[in-house]
């Protein structure tokens, strides 16, 4: 398992605990990517990540977020494909009524993740990536 491989694990560790403190993986210049979903745009630094963070968690109660695979596409990106589940506050909607699917794009240079790209539609982020497969595109 490479570096890259093992510092997405042990962030993705953190966010199944509901630990979305740390930001010691992130590189201070990181570009922030939301490519898709309610709020998409892109943010730059570490102050621009953790507004997003902020405002995107204190919409939901109990969000859980799960890793179901990980692919190491090349030296410098790793993919996570994931789930995620928790209530909207202001709605009371169950993302996991919507069948929520998603999927986190990691690039990492000298062990600090560069660029962070979040699709809400993992089928998305496939097809932007050109690895979607018909046995994909049915997750």
């Amino acid at each position: 398992m490479s570096a890259n491989l093992d510092l997405v694990r042990s962030i993705f560790a953190d966010w199944e605990r509901r630990d979305f403190r740390s930001a010691d993986w992130a590189d201070p210049e990181i570009d922030y990517v939301f490519a898709d979903g309610p709020t998409p745009g892109t943010w730059t630094g570490l102050a621009g990540m953790a507004e997003v963070w902020r405002d995107w968690l204190s919409a939901w109660e109990d969000m859980n977020v799960e890793a179901q695979e990980y692919r190491e596409l090349d030296d410098e990106r790793v993919l996570v494909l994931s789930r995620y589940s928790g209530r909207g506050k202001a709605s009371g909607l169950e993302l996991g009524q919507m069948e929520a699917k998603g999927a986190t794009l990691f690039h990492i240079r000298d062990g600090k993740v560069t660029r962070f790209v979040g699709y809400w539609d993992r089928k998305r982020a496939l097809a932007d990536l050109g690895l979607a497969t018909e046995a994909d595109l049915q997750r």
